[in-house]
């Protein structure tokens, strides 16, 4: 039987029942995030679970959860190909070495840097890495508290056909919220009491940039590419023009006015230039050129 625990249907997190023979006596990553979430009733639900007072929610006929299941050696593959790096330890049960209730069941660990990999089957829609990273950072600190990783991967396949690598560092402050929050709902399991919500805001994530991006289908990018490379070149010639212009102001004017432009030296002694009105520049060019120029 695959017991499958689901909070939207835009990702999968997938625990077989080998894997975890008894998921009560510890908490997991995929516990993290509905303990460090923001729904009440999918936190009692959880605690009636770890009190074995319900059974966890059954949703082996899912098709989608086959799609998961099957894109998770995929993945895993996928990753290895496109990053040149190994992923080891697939499955293996941890259990962390002090606080024996924290464990987690590893979708693999990157031997080349020791990262936590963890593996997703996401819907395409209103998709996006930082959103992704959000959602899935309770999981990804836990494990990477679990076994003192100092980095995780978030390798993500969409049903758009796409393929997603987020790099996600250990936050030691976010590790230390999650711990308190944690032995909080652990206590409330031992003893009875109700959990509560923690409300602990979860740390932005700190993405790389990896990807390159096709941007030929934006027609906003067209129109301000073409403005980009149309005044290219006479960007260049405005500031080198710029740059003479400030070397052929004295040293001792405050202003100097000619040809329709203005320059201004301020109080720290940097020169700014500004275009003058047609009728203003005629009138005042002679007498301030001469003002200049004078011996």
């Amino acid at each position: 039987m695959i017991i499958v625990y689901i909070s939207r249907l835009d990702e999968i997190s997938i625990e077989t029942d080998k894997a975890h023979p008894d998921r009560r006596t510890f908490i997991g990553g995929s516990d993290a995030r509905i303990i460090m979430g923001d729904d009440q009733d999918k936190l009692v639900r959880l605690w009636r679970e770890k009190r074995g007072e319900i059974a966890p929610q059954d949703l082996s006929q899912e098709l989608i959860v086959q799609l998961g299941t099957i894109t998770e050696d995929l993945n895993r593959s996928w990753y290895e190909r496109n990053s040149g790096h190994t992923v080891e330890d697939v499955q293996r049960k941890v259990r962390h070495p002090v606080h024996k209730w924290m464990g987690a069941t590893l979708d693999g660990r990157v031997e080349q840097t020791e990262a936590v990999f963890e593996a997703k089957f996401m819907l395409p829609w209103n998709f996006s890495e930082e959103a992704a990273a959000d959602k899935h950072m309770a999981q990804l600190q836990h494990n990477m508290w679990v076994i003192a990783a100092r980095s995780a991967v978030l390798s993500i396949i969409t049903g758009g056909g796409k393929w997603v690598e987020i790099t996600v560092h250990a936050d030691p402050l976010y590790q230390h919220l999650l711990l308190t929050a944690e032995k909080k709902f652990w206590r409330c399991v031992q003893t009875g009491e109700p959990p509560a919500l923690f409300n602990i805001e979860t740390p932005r994530p700190r993405l790389e940039a990896i990807k390159i991006v096709d941007m030929a289908a934006s027609n906003s990018w067209a129109e301000l590419a073409a403005t980009y490379l149309q005044t290219r070149e006479a960007h260049g010639y405005h500031e080198l023009a710029k740059t003479e212009l400030k070397k052929l102001v004295p040293e001792d004017a405050k202003e100097a006015v000619g040809h329709g432009i203005k320059a201004k030296r301020s109080k720290s002694n940097a020169i700014s230039f500004e275009a003058l009105p047609i009728e203003v520049a005629h009138a005042s060019s002679g007498e301030h050129i001469g003002a200049i120029s004078a011996p």
